[in-house]
């Protein structure tokens, strides 16, 4: 019984001993961190982007809805 016991620690032992150090730990959150942080800036850029994009495209429309005015009052008018 004894030596069950025993060989239950030692395995217990080793299992904890090869596990990531705190410092393996530390660093890898550091990456996730790092990882997730690049994605949120890249993705605010993307959004930004499509945001002056949409802008602009609505003042070209708008554009081309005022030259479409603007020619048809000239027409009326002539």
């Amino acid at each position: 019984m004894y030596n069950k016991i025993a060989l239950v620690a030692a395995l217990a032992a080793f299992v904890v001993a090869c596990g990531p150090s705190q410092a393996d730990i530390e660093a890898k959150a550091k990456a996730t961190a790092d990882s997730l942080a690049a994605v949120a800036k890249a993705d605010s850029m993307r959004m930004a982007e499509e945001a002056a994009a949409a802008a602009a495209a609505a003042q070209a429309a708008a554009d081309s809805m005022a030259a479409a005015v603007d020619s048809a009052a000239a027409a009326v008018t002539k």
